[in-house]
């Protein structure tokens, strides 16, 4: 398919493949562009001539690879999605959403979780029972690459725990772990990202809505309240500063956005 539309770009311009050279497949791909291709799809397009390029050389029907002249375009960087704070905490301090019993308790508190400490949908099913200190208003949690990190519980966090731990030894389960099913079983993942999607639907429009969400809500939240960038990667169990640094990107969106909505020559 690639081959064809290039081969119908140069016919327009009285080329041929064999003879394509560098300046005519610039103009081919910057045409692309201004059709509306996005960068990922126009590298893929490169990278498809670029391979039928290689065969026709080694078929001897070019002399070089014109294509190996032409860069890969950067593709700009996606910025975390977040929900923002007011249907957030609607959601969070409304009682009628949630079920009765231990299933609302349980629901509650995954999400208060996820927004309260920033963690990975992974590591929130990996915490047991042992995890949770509420001497040093802490929980351990085990990372990536089986790093640990400890993360802090505010009294609200911890009220809703202790709640939680009493109703769950009424089920009587033979594990450790924190989150459970309402028969008593182990949470697993897609239990858990259904359960976010449905609370989040109900109080926001935006088509994302999955645990990773509350945890890039948390990130932006504790940097747009004044948090150092190094506590926050710490709190998320990054590896490097780097992944932690898109967050600061998010921010200055936001920053824009409030710029042009309230600036008088915005």
């Amino acid at each position: 398919m690639e081959v064809r539309k290039l081969e119908n770009y140069l016919s327009d311009i009285n080329e041929s493949i064999d003879s394509v050279n560098y300046h005519q497949l610039r103009s081919y791909f910057a045409g692309l562009m201004e059709a509306g291709y996005q960068a990922s799809s126009v590298n893929r397009s490169r990278s498809a001539l670029r391979t039928f390029f290689n065969f026709l050389k080694r078929e001897g029907v070019v002399h070089a690879n014109p294509v190996l002249e032409i860069k890969a375009l950067k593709k700009p960087h996606k910025l975390p999605v977040v929900v923002e704070p007011e249907p957030l905490g609607r959601m969070l301090d409304a009682n009628e959403v949630f079920p009765t019993g231990f299933e609302g308790m349980r629901d509650r508190l995954v999400l208060e979780l996820f927004f309260g400490t920033g963690i990975r949908l992974s590591e929130l099913i990996g915490i047991k029972v042992q995890d949770v200190d509420f001497y040093s208003a802490q929980i351990s949690i085990m990372g990536k690459r089986n790093k640990q990190r400890f993360v802090p519980m505010t009294p609200h966090l911890m009220g809703l725990l202790e709640s939680y731990l009493n109703d769950r030894e009424k089920l009587e389960p033979d594990h450790s772990y924190l989150i459970m099913t309402n028969k008593g079983k182990p949470a697993y993942p897609t239990q858990i990202y259904r359960m976010v999607n449905h609370y989040l639907s109900l109080f926001s429009t935006q088509q994302k809505r999955s645990p990773h969400v509350l945890r890039h809500t948390f990130a932006t939240t504790m940097l747009e309240n004044g948090a150092d960038l190094n506590a926050i990667k710490e709190l998320l169990g990054h590896a490097s500063l780097a992944a932690t640094q898109v967050y600061t990107h998010n921010s200055i969106e936001r920053l824009k956005n409030i710029y042009n909505q309230a600036h008088p020559k915005a």
